[in-house]
C-alpha cells in the first residue's frame, strides 16, 4: 500500500516512486517474454505499443495484488486495465519519447488513468529514464501538442514549447525491480538510450470504470487497426458506467 506521504507526493506532484520492488525472478520473466515478443516481432525491438494485442500472458502481471492495491488507493475500487506497452530502448539505439501528456493519445472519457511504469532494467539519466515536470498535472487540462515525424521518436506528438517549463523536468531514477506511477495529465518525456546498457520498462495503464473507453472517437485521435485490437480487462469492482466494452478482442496475426 502507499503510505500518506507517497499518496500525498502522487497528488501533488503526479508521480510517486513507492517503497516497493517486484522480485527478481518476476522481472527476469517479464524479460524472458519480451524477448520471445521480439523474436516473433522483431519491429518491437524498441517499443510495442499494445502488448496484449500479442501476448495475453502479459495480463498476468497486472493481476499483482500489491500493485492492484496501490492503484485502488488512486483511482478508486472499480478498476479496469484498458493496455500495457513496453519501452525497451536497447542499447545505443533507444528511441527519444518527445515531451507529451498521455491524455492526448487517450480516448477515456472522462480522461482518468493511472500508469504504472515497472523497471525491467535499471533506468537511469545515462540510459534515457523517464523526466516529468513535477505539479504539470494540477489544473487537468491538456495543452497545444504538435506533431513531430522527426526520425528516432518512440511517439509522434509533442508540446509545444511555450506549454511547459523543461527546466522544472526532474528524472525518476528507478532500480531494476521498482516503479513508478504517474498521472494522465502529467507532462514528461525520456532521452535516447546512448548507453551500452538497456532500458527496458514495461507500463500497465489503469483506468477507474467511471470512465469510459471511447472506441466510436479512438480512430478520430489517430487510432489504427492495431489500437481497435485493445482489449478492456475488468481488474477490481465493477464497470460503474456499464458503457465499457470488455468484449476479448482477437490477437493480432501480425
Amino acid at each position: 500500500m502507499l503510505t500518506e506521504t507517497e499518496l500525498r507526493h502522487y497528488r501533488e506532484d503526479g508521480f510517486v516512486v513507492p517503497d516497493f520492488r517486484l522480485p527478481d525472478a518476476k522481472i527476469d520473466e517479464i524479460g524472458e517474454n519480451h524477448a520471445r515478443l521480439v523474436q516473433s516481432h522483431p519491429q518491437f525491438t524498441d517499443y510495442c505499443p499494445t502488448l496484449l494485442s500479442y501476448d495475453v500472458s502479459f495480463l498476468d502481471y497486472a493481476r499483482d495484488d500489491a500493485l492492484l492495491d496501490m492503484v485502488e488507493q488512486i483511482l478508486g475500487p472499480d478498476i479496469a486495465l484498458w493496455n500495457s506497452s513496453f519501452f525497451a530502448k536497447p542499447a545505443k539505439v533507444g528511441s527519444r519519447t518527445p515531451w507529451h501528456q498521455d491524455g492526448e493519445y487517450w480516448p477515456i472519457r472522462p480522461l482518468a488513468t493511472c500508469s504504472v511504469w515497472i523497471a525491467v532494467d535499471d533506468s537511469n539519466s545515462e540510459n534515457g529514464c523517464l523526466q516529468v515536470i513535477p505539479g504539470s498535472h494540477q489544473r487537468r487540462e491538456l495543452k497545444s501538442h504538435h506533431v513531430n515525424n522527426a526520425k528516432g521518436l518512440a511517439l509522434p506528438l509533442e508540446l509545444d514549447e511555450d506549454a511547459f517549463n523543461q527546466d522544472k523536468a526532474v528524472n525518476i531514477e528507478l532500480e531494476k525491480g521498482q516503479i513508478s506511477l504517474h498521472d494522465v495529465y502529467l507532462m514528461h518525456a525520456s532521452e535516447p538510450n546512448q548507453s551500452d546498457k538497456p532500458r527496458r520498462g514495461m507500463t500497465l495503464r489503469f483506468m477507474p470504470t467511471t470512465s469510459i473507453y471511447r472506441r466510436d472517437i479512438e480512430m478520430k485521435m489517430g487510432g489504427s487497426a492495431l489500437t481497435q485490437q485493445r482489449s478492456l480487462f475488468l481488474m477490481r469492482g465493477r464497470d460503474v458506467t456499464g458503457e465499457n466494452d470488455f468484449r476479448i478482442r482477437p490477437l493480432s496475426s501480425g
